[in-house]
């Protein structure tokens, strides 16, 4: 195996860590802004249900007050009524008297219709303060976890990006630049393993020479293919790798 494919397989773990970390560290924020926007969705709805019992508690108080609005009208009738001279008068007394009772019971029936919706508003009120208490502890705690890994994947990427620079310092300047071109063309894979002579990257057979050649090692291959460097034999672990490659 040429020595410096120690070196690129290495420097794809790298990059593979790198982008994965970056992945996550750009993920989060996201992650949060959902949670958050779900946790205000939820408080806006609780907000409108407080209102609307607040509401629903209005209409019936000013209902109540008409009612006995109503009530002291009918009284002082009743007594005016009494002092009716005429027939006619007496009439029209009982006549207004009656308008009124009707509209007593259509507040009265108005009331009823109130407290059977206010029940359940009632009682989905109690039931989202307590769910929504209990889902800003978890988004705290989530925004508290998602701080935490942020800082550490930071952490991560900083020392990654100084072992890359290391691993690029021993590499000759034009295979990084074959290897950076391949890397962004190719979804992240610039180097693949060859098994059973075939490349694992585009499954193209090798030519019986070129896998000769490349058991040499006297170069860095490429793919005939698809263009990624190539490696045959790989060792056991990218630890290996690694201290190989030291």
């Amino acid at each position: 195996m040429h020595p410096d494919t120690h070196l690129v397989i290495q420097l794809q773990s790298l990059d593979q860590k790198i982008a994965a970390l970056e992945k996550e560290v750009a993920a989060l924020p996201k992650h949060i802004a959902t949670i958050e926007k779900a946790l205000e969705s939820h408080n806006r709805k609780l907000e409108a249900d407080r209102a609307a019992l607040s509401a629903n508690q209005k209409d019936r108080k000013k209902l109540e007050g008409d009612i006995q609005v109503h009530q002291q009208k009918i009284s002082k009738l009743k007594e005016q009524m009494l002092g009716a001279k005429t027939n006619e008068q007496y009439k029209a007394f009982q006549h207004e008297i009656e308008y009124i009772e009707k509209e007593i019971r259509k507040a009265e029936d108005r009331i009823l219709e109130l407290m059977g919706e206010s029940e359940p508003l009632d009682a989905n009120v109690k039931k989202a303060e307590v769910s929504l208490k209990q889902e800003k502890v978890v988004v705290e705690e989530e925004k508290g976890r998602a701080r935490k890994r942020t800082a550490e994947n930071q952490g991560f990427l900083e020392t990654h990006r100084v072992q890359r620079a290391e691993v690029v310092a021993k590499l000759p300047k034009a295979t990084v630049n074959v290897y950076d071109r391949i890397r962004v063309k190719l979804g992240g894979v610039a180097i693949a393993e060859v098994v059973n002579s075939r490349c694992q990257a585009c499954q193209i057979t090798i030519r019986p020479q070129y896998l000769q050649d490349l058991r040499k090692g006297t170069d860095l291959l490429r793919c005939e293919q698809c263009g990624r460097f190539l490696y045959i034999n790989p060792p056991v672990s990218f630890e290996d790798v690694a201290a190989k490659a030291g």
